[in-house]
């Protein structure tokens, strides 16, 4: 398979790097579609991928195009591809918000597939969840299947709005995690703890919770009660969160960006 991504940011280079170091296809077979001369020169010159000034050229001859753009600049992507794509290439798209219906209907393409990854598809942590019109036949399936799981986890949905709470929760979930680590690392130091020590606690704790999660199945509150003694630290520490307003916070960004993909749709 040969693939082309429509785009050189993040997310872009997250997927770059899943497919080239899970060995599932060699650098020679991804091209990127990328108008920056420094951030063509930067992924030609670390990953070997080849990579176009113009996205015409970067879909020529590839059996999948990653449109992998920001929001705003992907109607214009869109109406430049029109006409540009043989009727077997499969479009699958990363991009937040925008339905199945206007990719479809603009590029006057029926082989689309939508996926909502996240970062840590970066080193295979990935978590993809996808679906895909019904155009696509099992083969093709199949190899979306296997090209996200290589980026990590990966679920195929058969409902779009799913997408939609799929962003506002693993979508964006890492930037909430991330935002969570930065301040118990905050806190350590506050404390006395140097900076070094703060992060690597903070950081083995979080990846040792999560992995616990996957792996028990256990209701989190079940895992909570296990470190949870009555009048001990952790309940203090709770207490504290509860009062704060944490929880309400967590569950009120998470609808937030929910509403907010949801008007990006809107709009487009």
């Amino acid at each position: 398979m040969r693939i082309s991504i429509i785009g050189g940011g993040a997310m872009a280079e997250a997927i770059i790097t899943g497919l080239v170091n899970g060995t599932v296809l060699e650098p020679g077979d991804i091209n990127v579609g990328e108008p920056v001369l420094k951030r063509r020169t930067y992924l030609a010159e670390k990953y070997q991928v080849n990579c176009f000034p113009n996205n015409i050229d970067s879909v020529k001859s590839t059996d999948l195009v990653i449109l992998a753009v920001k929001p705003q600049g992907i109607s214009s992507v869109l109406e430049e591809l029109n006409g540009k794509l043989t009727s077997d290439q499969i479009v699958l798209s990363i991009v937040a918000g925008v339905r199945i219906k206007q990719l479809s209907e603009t590029l006057h393409h029926e082989l689309i597939v939508r996926v909502m990854p996240n970062a840590p598809a970066r080193i295979s942590k990935g978590m993809s969840v996808w679906i895909a019109t019904p155009e696509i036949k099992s083969r093709g399936l199949e190899q979306i299947g296997e090209l996200l799981g290589v980026l990590g986890q990966q679920m195929q949905v058969d409902d779009e709005k799913l997408l939609d709470m799929a962003t506002a929760v693993s979508g964006s979930g890492p930037a909430y995690v991330w935002l969570f680590l930065e301040a118990l690392i905050d806190g350590g130091v506050y404390i006395g703890l140097s900076r070094e020590i703060a992060s690597k606690l903070a950081a083995q704790t979080l990846l040792g919770s999560a992995e616990m999660a996957q792996q028990s199945q256990a209701h989190p509150v079940e895992l909570r009660n296990i470190v949870t003694s009555p009048g001990g630290t952790t309940g203090e520490a709770i207490r504290v969160l509860e009062e704060s307003g944490f929880r309400a916070a967590v569950v009120q960004a998470v609808i937030a960006a929910y509403e907010k993909t949801k008007l990006l749709g809107d709009q487009d």
